[in-house]
């Protein structure tokens, strides 16, 4: 059974945000783990093709947390605008879905 396990991504500007925002989100037991990789990204922000460099930021989570877990991404982000999205996952180890559900929540 995966479809009770996601995988929610955003990106922020800095490592340092990153960790910040990880951290925090995992303290409040909303994703059992958060991973954070430096990414490049382009993309078309107020009329202009913006090339920045970013931190890519997967929280591994329960389905059913998404949107207390957004609400609390949105009240936290430093951008006016975050990426929020949710990923569905196909398939999961289950020992990893069963550690992964006891610590969300």
């Amino acid at each position: 059974m995966a479809d009770d396990v996601c995988i929610v991504m955003t990106t922020v500007t800095t490592p340092e945000q990153a960790k910040a925002l990880a951290r925090a989100v995992v303290d409040a037991r909303l994703a059992a783990c958060a991973q954070t990789l430096p990414i490049s990204s382009c993309y078309r922000w107020e009329g202009k093709v913006v090339e920045d460099g970013e931190q890519m930021i997967l929280f591994k989570t329960r389905t059913d947390q998404f949107a207390v877990l957004e609400v609390l991404l949105l009240e936290l982000h430093p951008y006016d605008t975050p990426e929020i999205i949710r990923l569905p996952v196909d398939g999961v180890g289950e020992k990893y879905r069963a550690w992964l559900m006891g610590e969300v929540g």
